[in-house]
């Protein structure tokens, strides 16, 4: 079946919806004909990204949600089981970016980027996935990961921390659903996005001092590199909805490239290789 049979008519919650790839999914989402709940802690850009889809004739529903607060989250998880029906697509999406050395790193900054990062995942699977086990009926999990999710990257290490701990939780969230017998009606599936353009960049956290220069050097060329190469969000959607609906596990924007920097993981691992500083940008060749 193809994405519009198997998510067609269904409920999708999408956290982090206000812009990026969020909003991309929320599109590609209401393009499919679902009920799409956008949430994030941007109230304007989640009542625009509203406004623009039920003109175009889709059914949407903003809700201001920090994913970062257990309480709220699974307050939005009773919304939406009460008032609009279960859930039949769980995106777990919302996410920030930090630059610089990690020991100029604030403390808040780094608490920050794992609250939203990880935390987020966590509370968004605990307040929604037990209902979707319950009702039986197929549903879906995923989990915003990255390309950094296999990667080593100087001058970014809490968001590649966090991006690789939500591919672990969502690798071992996929064989605890399976040993509770709920595999057969609910997938897990691990997002690792390429390049898409987003404003994670020019949004990212700063340093307390030393690294000041460094980190906004960081910054600036990978602010560069998506201005050049990144995907525009709603053609990462489709193929992330493709790849979901062929049954995948590991959803990716730029197969080729994520493979080879997952190759190039393994070898390290295998080889108990040091790690090398990253002297090139992501490569979507």
């Amino acid at each position: 079946m193809g994405a519009q049979e198997l998510f067609g008519g269904g409920v999708s919650v999408i956290t982090g919806a206000g812009s990026g790839i969020g909003a991309g999914l929320a599109r590609y989402a209401a393009k499919l004909g679902m009920t799409t709940v956008l949430a994030d802690v941007d109230a304007a850009a989640i009542t625009a990204l509203r406004d623009e889809l039920s003109e175009a004739g889709a059914t949407a529903v903003d809700a201001v949600c920090d994913v970062r607060d257990a309480e709220a989250v699974q307050a939005l998880a009773d919304r939406v089981n009460r008032e609009i029906g279960p859930v039949r697509l769980l995106v777990n999406n919302a996410g920030i970016e930090q630059f610089g050395y990690l020991w100029d790193t604030p403390v808040a900054n780094w608490d920050r980027v794992m609250d939203i990062n990880v935390n987020g995942v966590f509370h968004g699977v605990r307040a929604f996935l037990p209902a979707m086990l319950a009702s039986g009926e197929p549903a879906w999990v995923w989990n915003m990961s990255s390309v950094g999710g296999v990667s080593t990257v100087q001058l970014q290490a809490p968001y590649i921390v966090s991006k690789h701990a939500v591919l672990a939780l969502t690798e071992c969230l996929r064989v605890e659903v399976e040993l509770a017998g709920h595999d057969n009606h609910v997938s897990v599936q691990a997002v690792l996005p390429g390049p898409v353009q987003s404003n994670i960049f020019t949004a990212a956290g700063g340093v307390d001092s030393g690294s000041g220069d460094a980190a906004d050097a960081s910054e600036s060329e990978r602010a560069a590199m998506h201005q050049l190469s990144a995907m525009d969000p709603l053609t990462a959607a489709e193929a992330i909805f493709d790849q979901s609906a062929a049954g995948g596990f590991y959803l990716t924007t730029h197969p080729d490239a994520i493979a080879g920097a997952m190759a190039e993981r393994a070898r390290v691992l295998s080889e108990q290789a040091i790690p090398k500083l990253r002297t090139r940008r992501f490569d979507t060749k």
